[in-house]
């Protein structure tokens, strides 16, 4: 499954750089399932920076638990660039962390579209700047990854560590 790892995994650079920053971290995961925040605490010490992962994989625990808005899961679906950047933002806000990651995609076999097809995944990387500052961001990027059910969630979850490692980077 980590055939492709860099050394050292991203998780731990990415817990480096966030023990660095003195930052945490919370995920909001649809499709991964909480893969992120298992490979996140698999590095000894993630209590460091990371607070929690919500696994939101319905419409109603995204609107719930990270207050997605209806209006969004309606017109743009779950697997869409808005829903992952309410996702992203609802879990750094919910949390009080400085960093919130998201996943909501398409792992397969089925559920694809011409639109959408099997393994296209939305990642959301949220930061939370200083209260009157005007630095809290939101960014989202699209993916598609191809492969077995299990393979295509392995990636989705090393791009999203690969994509909070980066952000967390140029803050520094």
């Amino acid at each position: 499954m980590r055939e492709f790892e860099a050394d050292p995994p991203v998780e731990e650079r990415v817990g480096d750089a966030l023990r660095e920053a003195g930052a945490t971290v919370a995920t909001a995961e649809s499709c991964t399932g909480g893969l992120i925040g298992s490979r996140l605490t698999d590095v000894p010490g993630s209590s460091d920076y990371f607070d929690r992962s919500m696994v939101t994989y319905s419409y109603d625990a995204k609107l719930e638990e990270l207050a997605v808005s209806r209006e969004s899961l309606d017109e743009e679906g779950a697997v869409s660039e808005p829903v992952a950047r309410s996702m992203a933002r609802g879990v750094r806000d919910t949390a009080g962390v400085d960093w919130g990651v998201s996943t909501t995609g398409i792992a397969g076999p089925d559920g694809g579209s011409d639109e959408k097809p099997v393994g296209t995944v939305f990642v959301g990387v949220a930061h939370a700047g200083a209260w009157g500052s005007g630095e809290s961001r939101a960014g989202v990027e699209r993916y598609e990854f191809d492969g077995t059910r299990t393979e295509i969630k392995a990636q989705i979850a090393r791009q999203a560590l690969t994509d909070l490692l980066d952000a967390v980077s140029e803050r520094q």
